[in-house]
């Protein structure tokens, strides 16, 4: 039976993004349910201010649960995903450019190993650095996705929809 998918967008967006609106309306289709927390309020703290709000915002979401959510995220939104995987039991990551580390802010990005996780990335970004998303994925053996895009992964999100399909549907299977 599915569950529940929380979305989180990246900074300098919104809930209502092309990417988590894509991925939130496949899940649905596929009968899970899921919500999209809005973090604009915390993103205008600037970008090292901005993780420790969204984390507690997301752990409420996490919390408010009735079973482990798979947590899904774009760019500011995926590290803190990953973050919050360490705290409170999660049922899967989907996590898209994922900045490894956020200036300014000492946590570095990282995710509980014993949760099903998918990390993808474009070979172009500029606001991420592939390299440093390429080592933390082979140091613990995580599935790392390289696509021929840039940070917004625009030219990908039909492609980025069908691993969040197959995604969804392994993770559906496991329940």
């Amino acid at each position: 039976m599915p569950g529940h998918v929380i979305l989180s967008h990246g900074s300098d967006s919104g809930p209502d993004a092309t990417k988590v609106s894509a991925l939130a309306k496949i899940a649905e289709s596929m009968g899970w349910s899921t919500e999209r927390p809005d973090y604009r309020e915390d993103d205008k703290l600037g970008h090292a201010d901005s993780i420790a709000p969204r984390i507690a915002r997301l752990h409420e979401r996490i919390a408010a649960c009735s079973a482990p959510p798979i947590l899904v995220g774009s760019s500011m939104g995926a590290f803190v995903s990953g973050l919050a995987s360490l705290e409170l039991p999660v049922a899967g990551l989907f996590l898209l450019a994922t900045p490894a580390l956020i200036p300014g802010n000492n946590l570095a990005f990282d995710v509980r190993l014993d949760v099903p996780t998918l990390l993808i990335h474009g070979w172009h970004d500029d606001v991420c650095p592939l390299d440093e998303m390429y080592e933390f994925a082979g140091r613990r053996s995580l599935p790392l996705l390289i696509v021929d895009d840039d940070h917004r992964l625009g030219d990908h999100v039909n492609a980025i929809g069908r691993q969040f399909e197959y995604f969804l549907q392994s993770l559906a299977g496991s329940r």
